[in-house]
């Protein structure tokens, strides 16, 4: 059975894109997909101890950032939700950021994630 490997990885191994294009893009990724925590801050909903004092629970805990944030009266529940929404609309996939950078194409991304997805299924079966 194969390993399971990141896409960036696959096309790397491909030589369809190099290692570097594999880190511009993440660098791309971590700028534009914010924790719900820094949304929060930037938001001056919360402050930087307040972050870090849900971290610390979370990481006792295990539960999500914004069920803490309700339960410890941190965040309302309305507030995690529109944070959560912002988070997601501005989410950037890899392979987006692979085409903001002039890596790939859009159309290059999309027939190698379909071959991807294929190698990910076989090995999964």
């Amino acid at each position: 059975m194969k390993q399971h490997i990141l896409f960036g990885s696959y096309l790397v191994e491909k030589n369809i894109i190099s290692a570097m294009d594999v880190i511009k893009a993440r660098f791309v990724q971590l700028k534009n997909n914010r924790k719900i925590g820094e949304l929060a801050q930037a938001k001056g909903l919360l402050t930087l101890d307040d972050v870090l004092n849900i971290l610390a629970i979370q990481e006792e805990t295990r539960d999500k950032f914004g069920e803490i944030a309700v339960r410890e009266k941190y965040l309302t529940k309305g507030q995690v939700e529109e944070l959560l929404k912002e988070q997601e609309d501005n989410y950037i996939f890899f392979g987006e950021t692979l085409v903001q950078i002039g890596a790939i194409s859009k159309e290059e991304v999309m027939a190698q994630l379909k071959e991807f997805n294929k190698l990910e299924t076989q090995d999964a079966g």
